[in-house]
């Protein structure tokens, strides 16, 4: 099997051959971004999988963990913080709510603004599994330096923002 660099010096190759007119680097760029993310994206749902979850409904558990005081966040405080749509939050609570990890509450100032926060449960959970999500990621990242996570962000960075997603 070729690796991802051969992959993409044989499309280039190829675009050169068939349309010399055409500068492929936009696309090689492209396409080596979207490949490493579908990389990196089936290799978190294995993982989460292998302990019951998705990726997403851990990011719900990881962002309350690090940014919720403890009386929780609102659901559009939630949404904005993990760049996604309140009815997508409202989905991820939902399941993590069945589960016992997160409930809703009312806000103490506002009984019509309602928040999510951790259960004990949910706090136990997700801190036994960010040490070993931590070192899956810093597994799947071994290739590449400290300096080079840090410049492969800054560069990364640098592009659009995606759109909100549900």
């Amino acid at each position: 099997m070729k690796t991802p660099r051969l992959e993409l010096e044989q499309i280039e190759r190829d675009w050169h051959a068939a349309r010399p007119d055409v500068n492929p680097e936009p696309m090689l760029t492209v396409i080596a971004v979207q490949r490493a993310s579908q990389a990196l994206q089936a290799a978190l749902e294995a993982f989460f999988a292998r302990h019951e979850l998705t990726p997403s409904a851990f990011d719900v558990l990881a962002t309350l963990r690090r940014s919720s005081p403890p009386e929780g966040l609102t659901l559009g405080e939630l949404a904005q913080r993990m760049v996604i749509t309140p009815p997508a939050v409202t989905k991820r609570v939902d399941g993590l709510e069945r589960r016992g990890w997160v409930v809703r509450q009312a806000d103490a100032g506002d009984r019509r603004t309602v928040r999510a926060a951790l259960t004990p449960q949910g706090l136990q959970a997700v801190d036994q599994l960010l040490a070993l999500h931590v070192a899956h990621e810093e597994a799947l990242l071994r290739g590449l330096t400290l300096s080079e996570r840090a410049t492969l962000r800054a560069l990364l960075g640098r592009l659009p923002a995606p759109p909100e997603t549900e």
